[in-house]
């Protein structure tokens, strides 16, 4: 077995990108790295780094132990992190990511529930594409990834679950001047329009609504990343954009936009999660998603 001792100082020395910064970042000595490394190489009858001037340089078996040895630095440290929180009245730590129209229709009501629930929640969100979220599900950077779901089948290793299902609407300024009743995209042709830009369902899924209804994707559009942004341009100027109806809530609530059904829309957006079969989920996590999957 690899002693997990020296695969810590190995993912030191591939982050460092050299054994002098590792031994500094670990403060040990240098030759202490050294000898650590030397005997993975042993164990393992291969070489892990090409030595160089400037540092080091991971060779292919080198890369293949890197993963691992991340894998193991994120389940340490959430180790740690687990104990900490518990120690401070909660139930361990959790790091989840997803894009952005995701985490809005989902991820608000699961942290609600969590802090009825809990003395102490320690929780961590980044916003990523769907590619992205999956390489960070593997690596162990991410226990959890908000996401569209049922569009297609995910990789063998993620496990997916469908959480909500949420109708798309036509969004526009309170004044804008059409009409409340439903419409069809075959329809609108010359309205200016605001829809997302980053490759991925969520865009797969709204392009899909234009040639349901036998158009073209819109050429007047601003193609924008930033769920607020995309709000907020509608409500400031005549354009128009599609958004399931949850994502924009607060904005239909408030008067500052309108909600036009579209005919296309028939069938909802669906948004769940993702995570790394292997790995599993911990108790947090799964209590997350219960929250989520049941919340009225």
């Amino acid at each position: 077995m690899i002693d997990p001792r020296a695969l810590r100082m190995f993912h030191e020395v591939c982050v460092a990108g050299s054994i002098s910064g590792a031994a500094r970042a670990l403060n040990i000595s240098q030759p202490s790295v050294s000898a650590a490394i030397a005997g993975l190489e042993s164990r393992l009858g291969v070489v892990l780094f090409e030595r160089t001037r400037a540092g080091v340089v991971l060779t292919p078996a080198g890369e293949a132990l890197r993963i691992r040895a991340q894998n193991l630095d994120h389940l340490l440290r959430d180790a740690e992190a687990d104990v900490a929180a518990v120690r401070e009245g909660g139930v361990g730590a959790l790091r989840v990511g997803g894009t952005p129209g995701a985490l809005v229709s989902m991820l608000p009501t699961g942290v609600a529930g969590l802090d009825r629930e809990l003395a102490h929640v320690s929780l961590s969100l980044i916003v990523r594409s769907d590619s992205e979220l999956t390489d960070m599900l593997r690596s162990g950077e991410i226990e959890l990834a908000f996401v569209t779901t049922a569009i297609e089948e995910p990789a063998l290793d993620i496990a997916e679950r469908t959480l909500r299902h949420d109708p798309f609407a036509l969004l526009v300024a309170a004044e804008h001047p059409l009409s409340d009743s439903p419409i069809s995209l075959s329809q609108t042709e010359g309205l200016r329009w605001v829809l997302p830009e980053a490759e991925g369902g969520f865009r797969r899924q709204i392009e899909a609504l234009f040639l349901a209804a036998g158009v073209g994707i819109p050429r007047d559009v601003v193609r924008c990343d930033s769920l607020l942004a995309m709000k907020a341009i509608v409500r400031e100027s005549l354009r128009a954009t599609i958004l399931p109806i949850h994502v924009a809530a607060s904005e239909l609530r408030d008067g500052a936009l309108r909600a036009i059904p579209l005919a296309e829309a028939a069938t909802n957006r669906s948004v769940g999660v993702h995570w790394y079969k292997p790995r599993g989920l911990s108790p947090l996590a799964s209590r997350l998603l219960d929250l989520i999957e049941h919340h009225p």
